[in-house]
């Protein structure tokens, strides 16, 4: 094919345009992202020779060079691992074809310091080769194949592909640099950017060699090429010997994310299975993070061989944030995802791996250092939702992660989710054996709702759950360290531990007197509701709606609704508060032809209050416009 000029995809142009204004603070990161590119290249190739040992060809040991030409003023990074195909080149460089792309632009605020973030969360490190270059050359021949594509760029928003020839496979960036960045025209100075940022890459990275001196105190000319970094696996080495500058690096390489972890757990387990964990949390969620079909997961090596990329199978899809490396000493080399799928080795080390997170987790929300009390808050802004997720999948664990989950209470009057099941047994009143929280479909209908004012007379707390995942998530966990869970919207309202005699006369005499009105009530309403009777949960309010403990609650049928499916929801019961003027109203009306609408609207009102939907939105206020014109005359 002959040489063709290209368009970049719009969000690629956008991109461009910030790496070329520096949104990157620290320049010298691009030679971190285009290192840490090329070994994932080798990386790939090493995993596809598995079952295609051929693909070597004659050149079996990887590496990573990188030179510089002052004359010219290029640096040059190059690889011999997979390569790219001219589809693949046009696919990887041209688009950006991932989930995320059109909230991560409309984030971009304009501000550098934030903005450069946000790039690097991303992770689209290769075009940070135009912080400091003005022009890019790219050279590649995918292993096995013969024809090679060269792909030049200004980030200008064009690109030209062309085919060329190349001796051999694998990839080489030429980055021509802009004025007055000669700075990086150095040997040591290149050197310094590979030891501080690559230094874990386990593949050697080369570089001309640099001239010594003779025994005799001669100058020894400079020949072949030598290796810059230590060129051994990181996770490999004893955690005394690694630096948590390191760590950090090394996360940055394998997360390709610009910010340094929140935390991170790095263990040899030995016993019946034999395997290396080093597992991070990073400090922000990344953008495709509730798209659950996408391989997110950790890097599986066997024995420092690298097998696959995410693999989905090393940790459950409620942990999917964690990013490092697990090395299995026991796996065997040509393991495949459909091996995976079945191993037992594999629940092993999936299940020794979701013991250390959760104790890595447990270690920042239990501890009473500062810092490490807002990184947990960090932790929970970005990636709470996900973990409650484990409380419904997670049968084993539910518990652990249930300790580990925060909530917003009526102990706070904020939306933070800062309240723990801990804490709230902490308070909890004398007597109390229940944990009451309440489903909503957003904070301001918890908050208000009308199941809540027994409560909050009685001084008892209640946790106010409105995440999407919420309703599913803790409808499997029935109780809490011996304390039982109940929705204070299910079920008759047991709180006679703190009703005194008084009350609980008063309560009594009410059902008595309004026992022929709530039958009066079931007639009007008849399929619409379970039953009808007097309520102890209300103060304020002249009526709400509850389902029995073991039907579907509304906030669930409307999600499930929502999503889709077609369900049958449970009748309500209506729950009438004998003290409220309005149900004296209707008494008073029970032998008038109003004495419907009164009913109707009240079911109605109470439907409304749950953050349901009338079926018949315009007879609702026909009937209110009705009762009020009635009243004023």
């Amino acid at each position: 094919m002959s040489k063709e000029t290209l368009g970049f995809q719009a969000e690629v142009k956008q991109l461009l345009q910030l790496m070329i204004h520096s949104l990157y603070s620290n320049k010298e990161i691009f030679l971190r992202e285009l290192v840490s590119n090329a070994s994932d290249a080798c990386d790939k190739l090493r995993f596809e020779a598995i079952n295609n040992d051929s693909l070597y060809g004659n050149d079996a040991e990887l590496k990573i060079r990188v030179s510089f030409d002052k004359d010219a003023k290029t640096i040059t990074i190059a690889d011999n691992g997979i390569g790219m195909s001219r589809e693949e080149v046009i696919k990887n460089i041209g688009t950006i074809a991932r989930s995320g792309t059109k909230e991560f632009f409309s984030q971009l605020s304009g501000d550098a310091q934030k903005d450069a973030h946000l790039i690097g969360q991303f992770g689209v490190g290769f075009y940070s080769a135009f912080i400091i270059a003005d022009k890019v050359t790219l050279t590649t021949r995918r292993a096995g194949e013969t024809g090679a594509t060269q792909w030049v760029s200004a980030g200008d928003g064009e690109f030209t592909l062309e085919d060329v020839a190349k001796e051999s496979r694998g990839t080489e960036i030429v980055l021509h640099l802009k004025e007055g960045e000669e700075e990086f025209l150095s040997d040591w100075k290149l050197r310094s950017i590979i030891r501080k940022y690559s230094d874990h890459i386990t593949l050697p990275i080369l570089m001309p060699a640099q001239a010594g001196y003779n025994e005799d105190g001669s100058i020894k000319p400079a020949e072949g090429e030598e290796t810059v970094n230590q060129a051994n696996a990181l996770w490999t080495r004893s955690k005394s010997e690694i630096t948590d500058e390191q760590y950090t690096e090394f996360y940055k390489h394998v997360a390709h994310d610009y910010e340094a972890p929140l935390a991170w757990s790095h263990a040899k387990v030995e016993g019946r299975q034999e395997y290396t964990e080093l597992l991070y949390v990073p400090q922000r969620a990344p953008f495709d993070l509730y798209d659950r079909e996408r391989r997110h997961g950790v890097k599986l090596y066997v024995r420092r061989v690298f097998i696959m990329e995410d693999s989905e199978k090393l940790l459950p899809q409620y942990l999917r944030f964690i990013r490092g490396v697990i090395d299995s000493s026991d796996l065997p080399l040509n393991v495949s995802r459909e091996i995976l799928q079945h191993s037992k080795d594999i629940e092993q080390i999936k299940s020794g791996c979701v013991k250390k997170v959760l104790g890595m987790l447990e270690g920042l929300a239990n501890s009473e250092e500062a810092a490490d009390q807002e990184k947990y808050a960090t932790f929970w802004r970005e990636f709470g939702k996900v973990l409650k997720e484990g409380v419904g999948e997670d049968f084993a664990n539910k518990e652990r992660i249930a300790g580990l989950c925060r909530f917003a209470s009526t102990h706070n009057d904020s939306a933070e989710q800062t309240v723990s099941l801990k804490d709230y047994l902490g308070r909890m009143k004398e007597g109390q054996e229940q944990i009451y929280f309440i489903t909503a479909d957003s904070y301001a209908a918890a908050k208000n709702s009308p199941h809540l004012e027994v409560f909050r007379k009685k001084g008892i707390e209640v946790l106010l759950l409105s995440d999407r995942v919420d309703e599913w998530a803790f409808s499997g966990l029935t109780e809490f360290e011996g304390k039982k869970l109940q929705s204070v919207a299910k079920g008759e309202l047991d709180l006679e531990q703190f009703t005194d005699e008084e009350e609980k006369k008063q309560q009594e005499a009410a059902a008595t007197e309004l026992k022929d009105v709530l039958e009066q009530m079931k007639s009007v309403l008849g399929e619409s509701v379970k039953d009808i009777r007097v309520t102890h949960r209300l103060t304020d309010s002249p009526a709400c709606l509850v389902v029995e403990n073991n039907d579907m609650s509304a906030n669930l049928e409307r999600l499930l609704k929502s999503a889709g499916q077609d369900v049958q929801g449970s009748k309500p019961i209506l729950e009438v508060n004998p003290t409220h003027p309005l149900v004296g109203k209707l008494k008073a009306e029970s032998a008038s032809d109003k004495f419907g609408d009164w009913t109707q609207l009240l079911f109605d009102q109470a439907l409304l209050a749950e953050g349901g939907q009338l079926e018949d939105p315009s007879a609702f206020v026909k009937r209110l416009n009705g009762l009020m014109l009635a009243l004023h005359n």
